[in-house]
């Protein structure tokens, strides 16, 4: 089963709990055993648990790329050290960036192609981010909200982005990005894309008040279904 619909302790919004990649998912604590478990078959990859900055919305705070993982700078000492332990048993190194948008999940847009970022990051944090990510990094707005990192989602064959996104919008970060882009929602109609969904290239979890056309719409621009 490559896609199951579910929530976390009740909410749908299951993206604002993690951050996955093709090599590894990280939880945050309050997400329950069985559900990390569900989670770890669907997307085939070793899932680890920790906080960030004191709370489970690691979906809010994490963006990265294989390069490297991007951590705000409110992270505490305690999971600083865990991340340590995670890192090295994973296989990824990791970047504390400093500055005011500390919801980097939100903020920042990327892959192993390309990096897009709310306009409104200091010009030290947008230094940062580039040369952590080893990408071309460009500001940028979809559906006007500079909150790029929430209105979009994406693995290695599609990406789904927020439902009011300009046709020239969706072509810049197609282009960016080097992937191709479909306006799409989730949980009934929610644009904000990322608090619904954990993807990768082997699945993805869907938040469960999802209705089937969005969840079958999604497995196409995702490419499960060719």
């Amino acid at each position: 089963m490559h896609v199951i619909k579910a929530s976390i302790n009740g909410n749908p919004n299951i993206g604002l709990y993690g951050y996955t990649t093709d090599k590894f998912c990280l939880l945050g604590k309050e997400v329950p055993k069985a559900m990390v478990k569900k989670i770890e078959e669907v997307l085939q990859v070793p899932v680890f648990q920790l906080n960030i900055a004191g709370t489970s919305l690691l979906g809010v705070f994490l963006a990265g790329n294989d390069n490297c993982l991007l951590i705000p700078h409110i992270v505490l000492d305690h999971e600083i050290r865990k991340l340590d332990e995670i890192s090295k048993k994973a296989g990824f190194t990791y970047k504390i960036i400093h500055t005011d948008l500390t919801a980097l999940g939100n903020n920042i847009l990327c892959n192993n192609k390309g990096c897009l970022y709310n306009p409104e990051f200091e010009k030290e944090a947008r230094k940062e981010i580039e040369e952590a990510l080893k990408v071309e990094a460009k500001e940028g707005r979809i559906a006007d909200l500079p909150t790029v990192g929430s209105v979009a989602v994406m693995n290695g064959k599609g990406c789904a982005i927020h439902r009011d996104a300009e046709n020239f919008e969706i072509d810049f970060v197609g282009s960016l990005l080097g992937i191709g882009c479909e306006s799409a929602t989730v949980n009934m109609g929610n644009p904000f894309l990322s608090s619904g969904i954990l993807v990768n290239d082997k699945g993805f979890i869907v938040g469960d008040i999802s209705g089937g056309p969005e969840v079958t719409y999604l497995d196409e621009i995702f490419g499960f279904l060719e």
